[in-house]
């Protein structure tokens, strides 16, 4: 696909074949639009949503775009896609088609429905690439207005490059801090809470963002007045205007039909974003959608005979066409051909990227029929098997479901006979070959990947002093800022007072205010800071002030950040740390340990527990040194507790995915985290004045949890397993059980029943009692473990009840 290109100074014939390329990549991606709907009604393909009736805005947008810019926008963009040249018609069919090749489609690798935009920004060793030297877009997802804080982090990366110092030479991510991050959303998912955290957020900030809003008045079916204060949203963000008194956006609204006003308009907006770093809003308005939403449905349904009409006319591919005629910029017979050999074009884009989806298929079809043929031949079941080969072999565009159910069922048949080991040794190579396009790259792949860390202990001096550990915390992270520039954290009272726990303290007023920032009381776009600040290079530390607080952000964790790697089959990556704290404080709100959510909602992210400052510190001595994101909670109840200062802060490092023995014993094995260790550990010496000797494992991560099977080895000695916590019933005791008696197969050396000792259903009430009758206590840890030696020598330990 041509690039479009924007041109200061253009002879009239440049500027004629520069209007037609526009037109001719607007009628390709309309046609593409109008074919891909057709395949998925035909069954080709199982969904479609696409950009018809954006085309022109997006062209308009595409000049302004510059090598560097990074856009974050929505399942509309095709056109913009094309005219930056990053999506061909045979990719758009790819795909739609779900192709799980990466060479075919290289946004997602089948993974995301088509629609879903990405470049890649790292290679396939996960190096980063020279991203100023390329068109960015990051990787799309499909929740309404969840790209909006990604953008703002996208956006805050180029003010961080242009005003800190120590960044200089970081020359593969910025040209001086002048690039532009590019905002795409429908009208109607302005309504989200998302865009208008984003939108203040980035008004405060003053960053280099723009939004372009396309309106075509519906949200599928929902007309705007049930969507938007006035109807407008240009109308109601007025406020938000800048002037002479204070910061704020500049507001612009256009035409979504109105090719040279919108290309004015853009070049405006990219102007002021980029040299002055105010944020811009363009509300593109009167755009249609001819097909309706997407294939679920038709527009008719809810549109009148005059609004339909009115699209017809206002069409904005149908508009642009007048202006090219009206001003003698093309001939009708010009026009008609090119119309003519987009259609053509888009075709055949269509045909080859449908025989590359299906070819390998069809091989893998041919393979096993072969293969059940001969198997027949000397099988019982002879007839049955070739039936299933026979109807397999029926199957004129076969997809692998299809082939592996065959082989499947074939193999119950043959169980008992000598064809068996051939066919079951094919489908699992069959099984290893394929499940990876569909399940690899959850986490980094490369060799920055966090089992790639290697422990580094924290060493002490004879005179180690022991201080509160929140100055651990503090002078390792004074270790970090030191030592990378790169490294900035943010957060509700992250700056000026060194964070609520101090383990900030002083860093601000030495490092500066944007490497270690204040923020507003939004944790949504705090994560997405982080996340698209980590996109360009950057290795920002996210703080959300409490692990309660984490849920205001767990669909931006879960939906954007936990699946980027996973979803653009590991061509982009985000390396963004969180930080909070949590467990034992007082309250509903302060005290809550929401793990199994948390846990079973972003995987992708690891998930890091340290049970106390100099372990937490560790961690982000580690993970500075991998590319991969992850969630480390600090336990609340720790900064006051006395720790030995190490001597090699910011060198140490805490493994990750890796348990620690606290405490041996041979009579059961107690599994926790975070802050309940002190309380088991407290119980534990309880239980040994009475002779059950217990030992602790302190699981330091859950997700990963365990690599080196190290509670299996406990359990086969002290054949007996308890694991607590203080989140809810069912949560993560029971993903920690099942990691333990499931997949390291700890129940072939158990003598007891696995049990789980965990907080009441409900969430912790205020104070002392409430934190003593909501949660494990000492005691309860004692006659947990009591009453399971109870039951194994009733005689030495007798019912306490």
């Amino acid at each position: 696909m041509s690039e479009t290109k924007s041109k200061t100074e253009i002879t009239f014939e440049d500027f004629k074949q520069e209007v037609l390329n526009d037109y001719k990549i607007a009628s390709i991606s309309r046609e593409c639009s109008l074919l891909g709907r057709k395949e998925v009604l035909t069954g080709k393909a199982k969904f479609g949503i696409f950009g018809d009736g954006k085309e022109v805005p997006q062209l308009a947008m595409a000049k302004a775009f510059q090598n560097g810019d990074f856009r974050s926008g929505y399942y509309r963009d095709q056109t913009f896609m094309m005219a930056i040249g990053e999506l061909s018609i045979q990719q758009f069919f790819a795909g739609l088609y779900g192709h799980a090749d990466l060479e075919h489609d290289p946004m997602s690798a089948g993974r995301q429905m088509g629609g879903h935009f990405s470049t890649q920004t790292i290679d396939e060793n996960g190096n980063w690439k020279n991203l100023t030297q390329q068109k960015n877009s990051s990787a799309d997802i499909s929740p309404t207005a969840s790209q909006m804080p990604r953008l703002l982090g996208l956006a805050q990366a180029s003010k961080i490059y242009r005003n800190v110092r120590g960044l200089e030479n970081y020359s593969n991510f910025s040209n001086q801090g002048n690039e532009v991050a590019w905002g795409t959303i429908g009208n109607a998912s302005t309504s989200e809470g998302l865009f208008f955290e984003t939108i203040n957020a980035a008004g405060v900030l003053q960053v280099p963002m723009v939004i372009s809003v396309w309106d075509d008045e519906y949200g599928i079916s929902v007309h705007a007045k049930h969507q938007t204060t006035k109807e407008s949203i240009s109308e109601i963000l007025k406020g938000f205007q800048r002037d002479k008194n204070g910061n704020g956006y500049e507001i612009l609204t256009v035409k979504g039909w109105d090719y040279p006003n919108l290309v004015a308009t853009y070049e405006k907006a990219a102007e002021i974003a980029r040299e002055e770093h105010i944020p811009v809003l363009i509300h593109v308005n009167e755009l249609t959608q001819p097909q309706g939403h997407s294939t679920s449905g038709s527009h008719e349904r809810y549109k009148n005979s005059d609004r339909l009409a009115w699209e017809t006319e206002f069409d904005c591919l149908a508009q642009m066409r007048t202006w090219l005629l009206q001003n003698d910029l093309a001939t009708a017979e010009e026009l008609e051909a090119i119309e003519n050999n987009s259609k053509k074009e888009v075709l055949e884009g269509k045909k080859e990227a449908w025989a590359a989806f299906v070819s390998p298929m069809k091989e893998e079809q041919q393979e096993l029929v072969s293969l059940l043929n001969s198997i027949a031949n000397s099988s019982a079941n002879k007839v049955f098997i070739e039936k299933q080969s026979a109807d397999l072999a029926s199957i004129k565009e076969p997809i692998r479901k299809e082939i592996l159910m065959v082989a499947r069922k074939v193999l119950r048949m043959i169980v008992n006979e000598s064809g068996r080991q051939e066919l079951a040794n094919w489908i699992t190579n069959y099984t290893n070959k394929i499940q990876p396009k569909f399940s690899s790259h959850l986490f980094s792949q490369s060799d920055k990947n966090v089992l790639k860390a290697t422990e580094t202990a924290a060493t002490y001096d004879d005179s180690a002093e022991e201080v509160d550990a929140r100055l651990i915390l503090r002078d390792n992270f004074d270790a970090i800022f030191n030592k990378y520039p790169e490294v900035l954290v943010f957060g509700e009272d992250a700056g000026n007072i060194g964070d609520v726990n101090q383990g900030l303290e002083g860093m601000q007023e030495k490092y500066g205010e944007l490497r270690v920032a204040d923020v507003g009381i939004r944790e949504a776009t705090i994560l997405g800071q982080g996340i698209g600040m980590a996109m360009r290079g950057l290795r920002p530390i996210a703080e959300i002030q409490y692990l309660d607080y984490l849920l205001y952000a767990i669909q931006i964790m879960s939906d954007d950040l936990a699946t980027l790697q996973y979803r653009t089959r590991g061509t982009q990556k985000a390396p963004l740390i969180i930080r909070t704290r949590g467990h034992r404080l007082e309250g509903i709100w302060h005290s809550g340990s929401p793990m199994g959510m948390i846990i079973n909602a972003i995987r992708g992210i690891h998930v890091l527990v340290p049970r106390n400052m100099t372990k937490a510190a560790g961690f982000y001595n580690t993970l500075l040194e991998t590319d991969e994101p992850a969630l480390v909670i600090e336990c609340l109840n720790g900064y006051r507790l006395k720790e030995k200062m190490p001597t090699n802060l910011g060198k140490f490092k805490t493994p990750i995915g890796v348990v620690e023995t606290i405490k041996t014993g041979t009579d059961i094995t107690i599994v926790s985290y975070g802050s309940t260790l002190r309380i088991i550990e407290q119980a534990a010496k309880e239980l040994l004045e009475t002779g059950i000797d217990v030992e602790i494992i302190d699981a330091q991560s859950l997700l990963p949890f365990d690599i080196n099977h190290d509670c299996l080895k406990s359990v086969m000695k002290t054949n007996r397993l308890l694991v607590i916590d203080e989140d809810v019933p069912g949560g993560a005791s029971a993903y920690i059980l099942q990691q333990i008696i499931d997949e390291q197969k700890g129940y072939n050396y158990l003598d007891s029943q696995p049990q789980t000792l965990t907080s009441k259903a409900h969430r912790p009430a205020y104070g002392t009692d409430g934190d003593y009758f909501s949660k494990p206590s000492a005691e309860d840890v004692f006659e947990k473990v009591y009453a399971i030696m109870n039951e194994v020598k009733p005689d030495i330990f007798p019912s306490l009840y």
